[in-house]
């Protein structure tokens, strides 16, 4: 059995395997990240942390990009989705 790290993301406690990103359990979980301002949903496109489109807010820091970060037990995250 993976070892699994437990997290909240956007109030859902949520189960990962141990070394995925932030940004691979947000879109494991949810369609997406945040809206523009036209209202479509957006999401990472680089995975390497030069696009900024994985922000969110990680145990209460904004604007962190989430492809750059692990998770980690306890974890509190919130997009603005």
């Amino acid at each position: 059995m993976p070892n699994l790290v437990k997290m909240t993301i956007d109030g859902a406690e949520v189960n990962v395997q141990a070394g995925a990103t932030v940004a691979a359990a947000i879109l494991i979980t949810r369609s997406g990240f945040r809206r523009s301002v036209q209202g479509e949903l957006r999401g990472p496109v680089c995975g390497m942390g030069i696009c900024f489109e994985c922000r969110a807010t990680v145990d209460g820091q904004p604007q962190l990009r989430t492809c750059q970060r692990l998770c980690e037990n306890g974890m509190v995250v919130n997009t603005d989705e």
